[in-house]
């Protein structure tokens, strides 16, 4: 039976994700806290949290669940081309607050950001755990497009991306594919379908598969020093 569950600032366990309400598509809890530890056990779960800077904080699983098979990123020959041209340099871990903040940024036809505050110091502390990661894209010295995200185990759980110039960000996302698939990783957690998404290469899956995907890939090993601050290159 569906139902909403209500979460105090005690790390009780998360209800399972098959209890979330169809409408909204996945809502499963409110309230609780970002502590990194019920942050960690919420994708450790299949459960994400999405909220706006006026709500309590909403926990999430939505039916179906977008993933893509890192390696598996659709990649149009005019993107090939358009990449082939840039100047640009691709790093890891080099700047994930300042990839968070350009994640924040305001964006056409949106009203404010869901990235607040709160937000970026709960997944800063993630990454100071060495949870956390993130992709940047460079012009010379200039940061102009990243995305961010959880590793648990062999899944890496994709949170924002952002560019300032066309294709960046999807640069970062080919990167991102081409350096998990190298370091071991077996499944990308793109969370909620969009057509967007749908014309990169994700799959929507039905949340039952997610999640046993989730259970078959989460304590897997993958790279020991996968996540080491780095430079990293574009194979086109």
């Amino acid at each position: 039976m569906n139902s909403l569950s209500y979460l105090n600032h005690e790390l009780e366990r998360f209800p399972s994700p098959e209890y979330a309400l169809t409408d909204p598509n996945g809502l499963l809890a409110i309230g609780g806290d970002l502590h990194p530890t019920r942050l960690f056990n919420a994708y450790y779960e299949g459960i994400f949290p999405w909220f706006n800077a006026d709500d309590p904080i909403l926990w999430w699983s939505p039916d179906p669940r977008a993933v893509f098979v890192p390696g598996t990123m659709k990649t149009s020959r005019s993107l090939i081309k358009s990449l082939k041209k840039q100047p640009w340099t691709f790093t890891i871990n080099r700047a994930f607050e300042e990839v968070m903040k350009g994640c924040a940024a305001p964006r056409a036809a949106q009203d404010g950001t869901w990235i607040t505050q709160d937000i970026q110091h709960a997944y800063l502390e993630l990454h100071k755990q060495g949870l956390a990661h993130s992709v940047e894209v460079w012009n010379e010295e200039t940061l102009i497009g990243g995305l961010y995200g959880l590793a648990i185990g062999q899944v890496f759980c994709g949170e924002s991306m952002f560019h300032t110039q066309t294709n960046a960000s999807k640069a970062a996302m080919l990167i991102l594919h081409q350096y998990l698939l190298k370091q071991g990783f077996k499944l990308i957690d793109a969370q909620v379908v969009n057509p967007h998404l749908e014309s990169l290469g994700a799959t929507a899956l039905k949340r039952k598969d997610f999640i046993n995907l989730l259970k078959r890939f989460r304590d897997g090993k993958v790279v020991s020093n996968s996540w080491v601050a780095k430079e990293v290159f574009l194979e086109l």
